[in-house]
């Protein structure tokens, strides 16, 4: 039963009052490995259907993986139940209604045609690299194809499709360890070779690390670095949090809260970022700026919400920061001394409404001085509150893809607050 005819089922058998239908449909390739060999392969399609209905603000919900119309009817009498014997949603918002979406982007067919032969290829390019350095690698290769279709009650239809292509592999010798990942939508654009060359640096540049005592210092944060705590940035980068005194961004709309040289982006005219074209139920995505200069342009917001303060939902659907030009080279030059960390982790927060995190350093830290790598060190635990941190910016360096739905540069930051050392 294709998508069509499902929702045309749904359609003629759901009594409600209203309902908002998810299909998704997912082709998964996964190749691990460990120990400097594959260990599996898991390649399957999986289908997921879920049913969210409404008599008038009492709803519910129910999932099913199975398309005969047995499955269907259960799954649609599941839901209706529930709305019936539920109490009323004081937030309910009705499903939404049609929309104009831009044209439906096709996923690389170098994406999408990828052989496992190829794929095997590439991860016995990488454990060759390791038998040659005598160390053991392990990570994982996945390919993933994804197919979307959401339809309402109230006329609202919408399909897309993506495709990526991710890798991620640590390599590890006595207590040196790094690992290094990246994802992208283009299998054309992926290189093999760059990442190997760029996991040795990594590996080659811990040998013998020292014990440095915590202090604040500035850092160079690497992309990898940079993304893994933006994420909690853009978790908490919510308008009704916000205006709730949950978060730190209460009355901050159109003010320069962070510094003024950070920018983020959500954008649908970035050929190399994955965009979708719909989000939060049914809201056509569009190119959206959150943070311009270091001004507040605008926050995520629920359909929810949304209704209640007459506003647009919107969603960080994906993400990019404005990039510059300054090497990791003259981000060196420009300081006395300080360090470059590869990736953080174990990242946690310490008030929310101050916006404080702290987390640990980890893939390998490397201090230099007078514009020179001196010495690896051993890991962190830092605390920092994450837009403070941004108006201590010196220097950004150029953007990079480390994921299909992400661009991030490297970044020189001052005064960064390293509370405590590590024993690894």
């Amino acid at each position: 039963m294709k998508m069509k005819d499902i929702a045309t089922f749904v359609d003629k058998h759901c009594q409600a009052d209203d309902y908002t239908l998810y299909i998704v449909k997912s082709e998964n390739l996964y190749t691990r490995f460990a120990q400097n060999a594959i260990t599996q392969h898991i390649d399957g399609e999986n289908l997921q259907l879920s049913l969210n209905v409404a008599y008038d603000n009492k709803t519910g919900s129910a999932a099913v993986n199975q398309i005969d119309e047995n499955s269907l009817k259960k799954m649609i009498d599941t839901a209706q139940n529930i709305a019936r014997l539920n109490k009323p949603d004081p937030e309910f918002v009705p499903s939404e209604k049609a929309h104009k979406l831009r044209e439906l982007e096709e996923p690389s067919k170098a994406t999408t045609e990828l052989k496992l032969e190829h794929i095997v290829d590439g991860i016995e390019k990488c454990i060759k690299n390791a038998r040659n350095k005598q160390a053991k690698l392990a990570g994982i290769s996945h390919r993933r194809i994804k197919a979307t279709y959401l339809t309402t009650k109230n006329g609202f239809e919408g399909y897309d499709e993506q495709a990526y292509f991710s890798h991620s592999m640590t390599m590890k010798k006595g207590g040196i360890e790094t690992k290094i990942a990246r994802s992208l939508c283009d299998y054309d654009i992926f290189s093999m070779d760059d990442l190997i060359t760029q996991l040795n640096g990594q590996f080659d540049s811990l040998q013998e690390p020292h014990k440095l005592e915590p202090t604040r210092l500035p850092v160079i944060i690497r992309p990898q670095a940079l993304l893994s705590v933006l994420k909690y940035l853009v978790w908490t980068f919510q308008r009704r949090e916000a205006d709730e005194g949950a978060n730190a961004f209460s009355d901050q709309i159109g003010k320069r809260f962070f510094g003024e040289n950070f920018s983020m982006r959500s954008l649908t005219t970035d050929p190399l970022l994955y965009a979708p074209r719909f989000h939060n139920d049914g809201i056509p995505t569009q190119n959206i700026d959150w943070i311009d200069h270091g001004v507040i342009k605008n926050m995520q917001t629920d359909r929810i919400y949304a209704k209640q303060q007459g506003i647009e939902p919107r969603s960080i659907y994906n993400l990019s920061i404005d990039g510059g030009n300054v090497s990791e080279q003259e981000m060196m030059r420009k300081v006395e001394r300080g360090l470059i960390i590869n990736s953080f982790w174990y990242i946690r927060p310490i008030d929310m409404k101050a916006g404080e995190w702290t987390g640990l350093t980890r893939d390998g830290v490397l201090y230099f001085e007078d514009g020179k790598v001196k010495q690896a060190v051993y890991n962190f635990r830092w605390n920092e509150v994450l837009h403070d941190l941004t108006r201590r910016i010196l220097a950004v360096g150029k953007q990079e893809q480390i994921e299909y739905d992400a661009k991030v540069p490297t970044l020189l930051c001052d005064d960064f607050n390293l509370v405590d050392v590590t024993t690894f």
